[in-house]
């Protein structure tokens, strides 16, 4: 099938994004006219919800999925792509809901799926890279990639960045039942899940930029379990137990 027509899903997990939702919407439907977008919000209390109803009505390729509270980035993406499995998408994109993601950088994503199975937008590879990040941001970011390549034997350089294109075929064939992760670490997880599949992953260079409107979501709790969760994958797959 030409990629053209290839049914695309591009899910945006949001909680508090009211100013970003509309406008990025916009600028993803610029670039990518032919995608669908799956808005999951987590009763966000800035009515983040009720603009992405709006969105709804005004029109067609926009839908929302309203869950509860503030449940995790992981379990919102696994929502995604659930729900793109459901409703027989060919690829699921996944991205931020701050501009940290641009949506001018989709077409390239979506265009290295005629070969692989994964696409990674990545800060890591020659062309890629991060704006006004701190030393320890930095340093942080370098550790776990590196962590995810010796331990795990991921082969991508950027395994914790969010901005992904998926074969939502790969996705029906792989079991997410019985991920550790709901939160930072849940990139890496499901990456290694995906590689250990089969999964042939590429990568294309996007330069990551900090959120412009509202504030970040990480926190120090969420990191520190976060680490804990990736080292006990990296050690369970070197060791094999």
């Amino acid at each position: 099938m030409d990629r053209a027509e290839l049914k695309t899903l591009v899910a945006i997990a949001t909680y508090n994004e009211r100013d970003n939702l509309r406008p990025l919407i916009a600028e993803i439907h610029r670039f990518a006219p032919q995608v669908d977008v799956l808005v999951i919000d987590d009763n966000s209390p800035d009515g983040t919800g009720a603009i992405a109803d709006e969105l709804v009505r005004e029109d067609p390729r926009v839908h929302v999925l309203h869950r509860t509270g503030k449940l995790g980035l992981g379990t919102a993406i696994l929502a995604g792509m659930r729900y793109g499995i459901e409703k027989n998408f060919d690829i699921l994109v996944t991205m931020d809901a701050d501009f940290s993601h641009h949506p001018r950088d989709i077409p390239a994503v979506l265009a290295g799926m005629s070969d692989r199975e994964i696409m990674i937008g990545s800060r890591y590879v020659p062309g890629g890279g991060t704006v006004n990040w701190p030393a320890s941001r930095r340093f942080m970011s370098w550790s776990v990639n590196t962590l995810c390549r010796v331990l795990m034997r991921l082969p991508s350089k950027d395994c914790s960045g969010g901005f992904r294109a998926y074969n939502v075929p790969l996705l029906r064939g792989t079991d997410f039942s019985n991920m550790l992760s709901r939160g930072y670490s849940f990139q890496e997880e499901v990456l290694l899940l995906c590689y250990l599949q089969g999964a042939r992953i590429g990568e294309t260079p996007i330069i990551f930029e900090d959120r412009r409107l509202g504030v970040t979501k990480a926190n120090l709790k969420d990191m520190v379990r976060s680490t804990s969760i990736l080292v006990w994958l990296g050690a369970k797959a070197t060791l094999g137990f």
